[in-house]
């Protein structure tokens, strides 16, 4: 009889993302395709892994690229690797890379791959602007015709009104409104203060500002030059603020709710560019290359919630389905991570998780799933702090967790995220 095999475990091998920049500032030359095609070769060169062992790379984008979209495979045709690795594109809104990295990890668990890059971009400075319908149907019309005399005719329908362009979508179109005038009715309904919401924002970019000056972000972020000259190179993330302070948000007006509201642009994630990647490999394969891992994937979980009612709560339905998969509780997690889409967003989400209501009304639970520990929270910031570019933030969190992890020389982390839609995303790692 042969033995049993050994089951597949994924390992966190490496990871890398560009600095997180505000659109329309320094990276504003630079489109999704250009920031993820220079973080992944970076990374394989960074990391040693030969290209062409590389069995997939799984990417996303939120706000696709029209002249891009498979995107995963565009990066393998602009990197270092062979035509024949394997691509496809994945989009979660803002858990786009924490999608990625759960395909990577499947497939890997599955025995299709031995070797995964996965992770995801986006350039809000870039958005694909497209035109009015009717502008279309007349150009269509126009492309249609035979002759020159047919395709004026066509133009001579164009209306003023026709030309104003259309940007990508920024509500929800189930409910129409944004996210930022869902975190106001979730800062309403939870009793979540103007006051609580800017000392959260004050605290994450302390963190961020302490992570630079500490070197915890030394290894995780590429320098990188940007066009036309490409002589100086963007560094380190430029959102973070070392001069935050409560006296100074208090001047800022609400932005969702003039009149009555508490969100604003500071308590808020702002729009951003930037990219990010992970490497994944086979446990056993890595050590066979010669890696340490970093960290290993122990569980995921994904959930879906209405989003009329409260959108931005996917966190507290995603964490206790991954906790009750690792067969932990949140006491067991060393390490939490929670994207921070809004101030009130992060603050409704703690309140959930220590609340033995919201877990008999709306998970079927008796107990809460606990409070969180401030101390071993958000320990490096967040979105708030270090920018959002919506489909690069789930890999920049497990690659922060994991190395963290690795710093520790062991532990356990948690990486949860809202997303558009009424969506939310956990992962357990551990090392």
């Amino acid at each position: 009889m042969s033995p049993a095999k050994k089951p597949r475990r994924v390992a966190i091998v490496d990871g890398l993302r560009t600095p997180f920049a505000k659109s329309s500032t320094v990276f504003r030359n630079l489109s999704t395709l250009d920031l993820s095609s220079a973080v992944v070769a970076e990374l394989v060169a960074r990391s040693g892994v030969d290209a062409s062992a590389v069995d997939r790379v799984v990417y996303g984008a939120v706000v696709a690229d029209v002249g891009a979209p498979n995107i995963a495979r565009e990066i393998v045709l602009a990197g270092p690797f062979p035509e024949s690795v394997d691509a496809y594109s994945v989009s979660r809104a803002c858990a786009t890379s924490t999608q990625s990295f759960v395909e990577g990890a499947q497939s890997i668990l599955l025995g299709e791959t031995d070797i995964v890059i996965t992770g995801g971009a986006d350039s809000l400075s870039k958005p694909p602007i497209t035109y009015s319908d009717r502008f279309v149907e007349i150009l269509m019309e126009a492309n249609a015709a035979r002759d020159m005399p047919s395709k004026v005719k066509a133009f001579a329908k164009v209306r003023p009104k026709d030309l104003v362009p259309n940007p990508p979508a920024i509500a929800e179109r189930s409910t129409g409104k944004t996210m930022g005038h869902s975190a106001e009715e979730m800062a309403k309904a939870n009793g979540i203060s103007r006051e609580q919401q800017d000392e959260f924002t004050v605290r994450s970019h302390a963190k961020a500002i302490e992570a630079w000056e500490t070197g915890v972000f030394d290894d995780e972020v590429m320098p990188l030059h940007v066009p036309p000259r490409f002589e100086e190179a963007v560094e380190r993330d430029t959102i973070p603020r070392s001069d935050s302070t409560l006296e100074k948000l208090a001047t800022l007006k609400p932005v969702f709710d003039r009149k009555y509201g508490t969100v604003t642009a500071a308590n808020a994630s702002p729009l951003t560019d930037g990219a990010s990647a992970l490497l994944l490999m086979d446990e056993s394969v890595a050590k066979a290359l010669g890696y340490e891992p970093k960290a290993y994937l122990k569980s995921y979980a994904f959930a879906a919630l209405d989003p009329n009612w409260q959108l931005l709560m996917g966190p507290a339905f995603a964490t206790p389905l991954a906790l009750d998969r690792a067969g932990m509780t949140l006491d067991d997690i060393d390490l939490i991570d929670m994207h921070e889409a809004f101030a009130a967003q992060v603050l409704s989400n703690v309140q959930a998780f220590a609340s033995d209501e919201f877990a008999q009304k709306r998970l079927g639970r008796k107990k809460a799933i606990g409070e969180i520990d401030d101390s071993k929270f958000n320990i490096y910031g967040g979105s708030i702090s270090i920018g959002h570019p919506f489909a690069a933030t789930g890999a920049r969190q497990i690659m922060t967790m994991a190395n963290e992890l690795d710093r520790r020389g062991g532990g356990t982390a948690l990486v949860t995220q809202c997303a558009a839609g009424g969506l939310g995303a956990a992962v357990v790692l551990e090392r």
